[in-house]
């Protein structure tokens, strides 16, 4: 995030953009929550994204089976559906600051000391007790945007993904670096934890500026958000785009290196589909909050991701710097499907129950969809029917984005 971004959604808090009136608030409280919010989405993904490329020394160095490493690369998306779908209740009873506090101090503890042990179990649990921190405060940001920052959403959600964007890419090309510079896995994993403690400074000095509970900051049932149409299409299009981004980070580089790419060429595509990001998560989010008809960036979206999935099937070697560029701007889907949280709905308790239904079914999809799309590359030897099976997901991902991009609100259609 720029200064003059960060600068903007400061003074617009302080003039009245928080549900808290400008008159109560200092202007030190303002940037806190700010900041708060930018550190806590950087430490979000750290603990998913710097284990992969340290698998094999993981698994060696604590003696992991294939099915406790697999167990492991699968953990992330079980604790996100099942910690986000508690999420709502956790705020009932702690409040949002205290909740993201006591989040971000379990992400820390959990990365900080599951380096320590020497054993597959515990370092699976304390992942888990991580992964947790995580989950909580993937479903939280949302709603603090909507509950602090109403009038400025947009800004403030330029904020959260780029620095969402901006971890995921530094824990997935920095961790590697580090192991070979310190010859130790544990270090190069363990460093992460010390991001954690670091975001958690100032949501500690924010627990006594939480806002007073009102009607409109409690969340609502996750089964009256499920029970309506909205509900459900955000369901569909967080879960199919997720499953196709998961396909993207699991396998791409692995396509194109078995179409013939070297290893290194192939992990910098990976690299770059990844690092894409960051610029289209500072430029977008601005955009979709300055309107409320979103099926033009749905429409976008699908047609950047058929051109590039067109070119993989095609012709995957020739012109794959194109093709890398067209699919990351359509996995730009995900910034869209994190502001329909606070778009579509006009208090932060709505906000959090659809951000918590929509990711926790969400991400038990995201799951799914590489394991389909490893097994049909299994059963054909080929990589055209797993494309196929993308151009499926991506084409649901476009039915359902264009009947949720419609100007609504969810509090509309909530059953009593």
């Amino acid at each position: 995030m720029s200064g003059a971004s960060a600068e903007t959604a400061a003074q617009s808090a302080g003039e009245g953009g928080s549900s808290v009136p400008a008159g109560r608030r200092p202007r030190h409280v303002v940037w806190l929550l700010v900041a708060g919010v930018a550190l806590a989405a950087l430490n979000l993904r750290t603990g998913i994204t710097s284990v992969g490329p340290l698998l094999t020394e993981v698994s060696s160095g604590l003696g992991m089976s294939a099915a406790v490493a697999g167990v492991l690369t699968t953990l992330p998306v079980l604790c996100f559906a099942l910690f986000g779908s508690l999420t709502p209740m956790l705020i009932r009873r702690l409040g949002e600051h205290r909740l993201l506090a006591a989040a971000l101090l379990a992400l820390t503890l959990g990365l900080s000391t599951r380096t320590l042990v020497d054993a597959p179990l515990p370092f699976l649990a304390l992942s888990a007790v991580a992964l947790s921190g995580g989950a909580v405060g993937n479903v939280l940001l949302p709603t603090l945007v909507k509950q602090h920052f109403p009038e400025r959403v947009g800004a403030m959600t330029t904020v959260y993904t780029t620095f969402l964007a901006l971890g995921t890419t530094v824990a997935a090309a920095a961790t590697v670096p580090v192991l070979q510079a310190s010859g130790s896995w544990r270090l190069a994993l363990g460093v992460y934890g010390a991001f954690g403690l670091v975001a958690l400074v100032p949501w500690l000095a924010l627990l006594r500026h939480e806002p007073p509970r009102s009607s409109g900051s409690t969340p609502v049932a996750l089964g009256r958000v499920l029970r309506t149409a909205m509900g459900r299409q955000s369901v569909l299009y967080f879960g199919t785009q997720s499953a196709v981004a998961y396909i993207m980070f699991g396998w791409y580089a692995e396509m194109l290196r078995d179409e013939g790419m070297s290893a290194a060429e192939a992990g910098l595509m990976l690299s770059y589909l990844t690092a894409l990001a960051i610029p289209l998560s500072l430029v977008l989010p601005g955009l979709m909050a300055r309107v409320r008809d979103h099926r033009a960036f749905v429409a976008v979206f699908f047609a950047c991701y058929a051109a590039g999935l067109t070119g993989l099937w095609v012709s995957p070697l020739e012109g794959t710097w194109v093709w890398t560029t067209l699919i990351g701007i359509g996995m730009a889907a995900f910034t869209l499907a994190l502001t329909f949280f606070a778009v579509r709905t006009r208090t932060s308790g709505a906000t959090a129950a659809m951000s918590a239904s929509s990711q926790s079914i969400g991400y038990l999809m995201a799951g799914a969809g590489p394991f389909l799309f490893g097994m049909l590359h299994e059963l054909t030897g080929g990589w055209h029917a797993p494309l196929l099976l993308v151009a499926v997901m991506v084409t649901a991902n476009l039915a359902v984005g264009l009947l949720l991009g419609r100007p609504r609100y969810l509090e509309d259609s909530l059953p009593e």
